[in-house]
């Protein structure tokens, strides 16, 4: 899995749990490469802060995604 912890488009490394349970939950759970937080919030024409909100939600329902 390490080399899916890159992003797609900007390739900036080591992303996070949230990062990467984020693309899961909201494009697609079979995914294998994944954007960056900031790379996500423009493909899904939003703001980081939305999406972390989004993540920290996810947790609190006690989605395995995130950590």
């Amino acid at each position: 899995m390490n080399g899916a912890r890159i992003c797609r488009l900007c390739g900036r490394r080591g992303l996070s749990k949230n990062e990467i349970g984020l693309n899961k939950k909201l494009l697609d759970p079979d995914a294998k490469r994944f954007f960056c937080l900031a790379c996500l919030a423009g493909y899904l024409e939003t703001e980081p802060e939305v999406l972390k909100e989004k993540a920290r939600e996810f947790k609190r329902q006690g989605c395995p995604l995130f950590g």
